[in-house]
């Protein structure tokens, strides 16, 4: 795919050294291409229809160190203006480029400055999540649990919207779970973004719920090990089918789907565990997998206690605590 050896060492950097996934690099390669042949034709004057016609096979050490700041600022306008990319496009592209030049002055010494060094970022806009109320969350639980369908599908069901709700995984992370990941005392690990591992804690309503299919799992017959979570076809459910199958239950509940993602329910879970949590910040980022937190800071720098309590702190972890504050309060409006 690349020809270009110092992109293409770069790229190795991130995938050996980073532990970047095949999606992540290929982001970094398209951003950064399009970089290099935009310092292609404004350095060597070349005269072209598209950009996609400018060939980066040629970059070498000697363009990289004509580049300066005011290049990088009037590639942002050739972004703003030709391209009328978003502004958090603007920030994601110029985040590639810059790392790229990170990695070439600070990492393996072919460049002496950085042309990115202290650059003004794009501006973006910072929007608030979208995520459910509690209310809400407790509508869909409902919705799913009452969802008229085969007993192993019905707890499977509620064991994943449970999952998402309670432990913010992400969908690709849900996915890859297996049986043995489940630990005897009430961990689950996960594996998230680099192939990084990481342990969270499974409330009163998510291990019921997890316990409750598998024992349904046993009625069918089927395997005690390999994927958590089977499709119809007794395989492991894939990204796509475990989106499709929330979807279905989110607007079986009244949710747009356009509006409410399975990505929304990560963000519920958070919100609701900041909301009536202790407001623990740096165990919520454990919890969550954030870059910032790194596979050795579950054991130095947060306490697995800390993260219990964080995640018990989630209101729906007793959900018929809740609904019984439901009913209660709808009592009270009569």
């Amino acid at each position: 795919m690349i020809r270009s050896n110092i992109l293409d060492d770069y790229l190795n950097y991130l995938r050996a050294a980073k532990g970047r996934s095949d999606g992540t690099i290929k982001e970094y390669y398209y951003d950064i291409r399009q970089f290099l042949r935009y310092m292609r034709v404004r350095k060597e004057g070349l005269v072209v229809d598209s950009l996609d016609e400018v060939d980066i096979d040629t970059v070498d050490k000697a363009l990289l160190e004509q580049i300066d700041k005011s290049d990088v600022y009037a590639y942002i306008s050739y972004l703003d203006r030709e391209r009328q990319n978003s502004s958090r496009t603007k920030f994601r592209k110029i985040s590639s480029v810059r790392s790229f030049f990170d990695y070439l002055t600070y990492k393996v010494d072919v460049l002496d400055k950085n042309p990115t060094e202290n650059i003004d970022m794009p501006k973006i806009e910072r929007s608030l999540p979208v995520y459910l109320t509690l209310e809400e969350a407790v509508r869909l639980l409902h919705s799913v649990q009452n969802y008229k369908q085969k007993e192993i599908f019905r707890r499977r069901d509620y064991a994943i919207a449970t999952l998402f709700l309670n432990c913010g995984l992400r969908l690709s992370e849900l996915a890859s779970l297996n049986v043995e990941d489940l630990n005897k005392d009430r961990t689950l690990r996960i594996w998230g973004k680099g192939s990084k591992e990481r342990l969270v804690y499974l409330n009163d309503n998510v291990q019921r719920s997890i316990d409750a299919y598998l024992a349904a799992r046993k009625a069918e017959g089927l395997e005690e090990e390999g994927a958590l979570f089977l499709s119809m076809r007794k395989s492991r459910m894939s990204n796509r089918s475990i989106q499709h199958m929330l979807e279905k239950h989110l607007k079986n509940a009244g949710f747009d789907t356009k509006k409410y993602t399975v990505h929304k329910l990560r963000h519920t879970a958070a919100t609701l565990m900041y909301q009536f949590g202790d407001e623990d910040l740096k165990s919520l980022q454990e919890i969550l997998g954030h870059e910032s937190i790194s596979t050795t800071q579950i054991y130095t720098h947060v306490n697995m206690e800390d993260i219990r309590h964080t995640m018990s702190q989630n209101p729906l972890a007793n959900v018929e605590d809740v609904e019984k504050m439901l009913e209660d309060a709808e009592k009270e409006k009569k």
